[in-house]
């Protein structure tokens, strides 16, 4: 007999030892991607204890109802710029030139450590509204020490799974990753835990010196993965990629972000030495960083994982992120296919795919495949219910990679586990003041409106192209310009 459960109250999911989901169609996302139509899942402490049928619990433990959801694996982002969350939607209307000019050239320098502070609490509380039990802090906003301190006193206020690319964009990677000051805030704060992990985020030029030679071996030295914007019409290109594999710092920890304007020369040296790449297909769509790359990188057979980029512009919804990234894929498998007279009549890419980009993927992506991106029994309990019994768009469930995909969203998350901790139930947040985060947020966007004045700040939204080399490389930090990074 199976102990009595425990009401999944405010107060007893503070404090439970285990967690049972009872009766959820189970998508496990295991190497076999089994989907059980009926099963539990069991937590016991930070893992998953055991998932089948009618599973007996051990006593206090907290019973969640899961019938006519889906249980999956927590979503895992691999790119999101989370200091800019605090603009919301302020660059709807961007293009990717203009928010160089914006956050480079003019006014992101203006942003205080509290301000990355403000928009990392408020994307890390939103990712796990989400379900994204995992994300990736893409933080090249770090002008200062006293800004990483800050960007990483909000990750660890959040119980959820970060990993922290320290970047500055304000300054050259091979100074900052080889200063004292950058050594020192990697030894006190980046214990390398599974809930926080660390790379280095940084861009390479194209330019023939290779001076991001210092940054790679920086990383190499500290143990520390690099993630790069990589193939970014305007920006980076396939000479930033030859230099890396010609020195020898390609590796299958190397995490290739947009790869959306590379040449087959490029995927084949990602693909051949392990690289993994991070799609963000809203945002290659409105930014123009080139065509979103899953089409080309599956090709190549590089693997893939999903990220939403930045609310600055676009929603930090993993639901739109698959979405996007299905819809652009298969987009383009028809355009190709008309151009030479043919019809698709079966599509390459199925949402089942997608949803393996979005959790197993990402993992990979990650070196975290040990630990997340999958339910099975002995890895760590981080784990999302959908459900949303007041939703018509909920029910039936027939398709559960599609409903996935195309049928839920994020109000439609019912519950998050992340670690073996309960963080949101039944819609609502546990245990995190969002309040808090309304408060700072509010005092950064004050900030920054005073800073600008409100003529500017108007301005802003669709800002002019000043004249400058920002066409040809939006780098401060060199006066490097290859207009070949326009090449088609």
């Amino acid at each position: 007999m199976s102990a009595t459960p425990l009401q999944p109250t405010e107060e007893n999911i503070a404090t439970a030892r285990a967690v049972v989901l009872r009766g959820g169609m189970v998508v496990t996302m295991d190497q076999q991607h089994t989907v059980l139509p009926r099963a539990d899942v069991l937590i016991v402490g930070e893992q998953i204890k055991e998932i089948g049928p009618d599973l007996q619990v051990p006593e206090g433990t907290v019973e969640i109802d899961a019938a006519g959801g889906i249980v999956m694996p927590g979503m895992i982002d691999t790119h999101r710029h989370m200091w800019q969350t605090a603009m919301r939607g302020y660059g709807a209307d961007w293009t990717l030139t203009q928010y160089f000019v914006w956050n480079y050239l003019e006014h992101g320098i203006k942003f205080r450590p509290q301000d990355i502070y403000a928009g990392n609490l408020l994307s890390a509380i939103e990712a796990v509204d989400a379900g994204v039990t995992t994300s990736v802090d893409w933080s090249h906003g770090l002008a200062t020490i006293d800004h990483a301190e800050a960007a990483v006193d909000a990750l660890q206020e959040i119980p959820a799974r970060f990993v922290f690319a320290y970047g500055n964009i304000h300054a050259a990677p091979w100074e900052w990753s080889t200063s004292a000051d950058f050594r020192s805030f990697v030894q006190r704060r980046m214990p390398r835990s599974e809930m926080l992990g660390f790379q280095l985020a940084f861009d390479v030029t194209g330019d023939p010196e290779f001076p991001e030679r210092a940054a790679f071996e920086a990383a190499r030295e500290l143990g520390a993965a690099v993630t790069t914007h990589a193939g970014v019409w305007g920006a980076t290109n396939d000479n930033g990629i030859r230099l890396m594999h010609e020195h020898g710092f390609m590796t299958p920890e190397t995490v290739y972000v947009h790869a959306a304007s590379l040449s087959d020369d490029s995927y084949q040296r990602i693909a051949a030495t392990g690289g993994h790449a991070s799609v963000s297909a809203e945002s290659e769509c409105s930014c123009g960083q080139g065509y979103p790359s899953s089409w080309a990188l599956r090709r190549h057979g590089v693997p893939l994982s999903i990220s939403v980029d930045t609310t600055v512009w676009f929603s930090a919804d993993a639901f739109s992120a698959m979405r996007a990234t299905l819809s652009t894929d298969r987009a383009r498998e028809h355009h190709e296919a008309h151009a030479k007279g043919e019809t698709v009549t079966h599509l390459s890419v199925r949402a089942e795919d997608v949803v393996d980009w979005a959790t197993r993927g990402g993992a990979r992506a990650l070196g975290m495949d040990h630990l997340v991106g999958s339910l099975e029994p002995g890895k760590k309990a981080d784990v999302v219910l959908i459900k949303n019994d007041h939703s018509p768009a909920m029910f039936p469930v027939l398709h559960p990679y599609g409903h996935i995909v195309f049928q839920a969203q994020r109000a439609d998350v019912h519950t998050v586990v992340i670690n073996g901790r309960v963080l949101k139930y039944d819609g609502r947040l546990q245990g995190i003041d969002l309040e808090k985060a309304r408060t700072t947020v509010s005092d950064t966007v004050n900030h920054l409106r005073e800073a600008l004045g409100e003529q500017e700040w108007n301005a802003g939204m669709n800002p002019e192209i000043p004249e400058s080399k920002v066409l040809d490389n939006p780098y401060t930090y060199t006066d490097y310009a290859d207009s070949s990074t326009h090449s088609a």
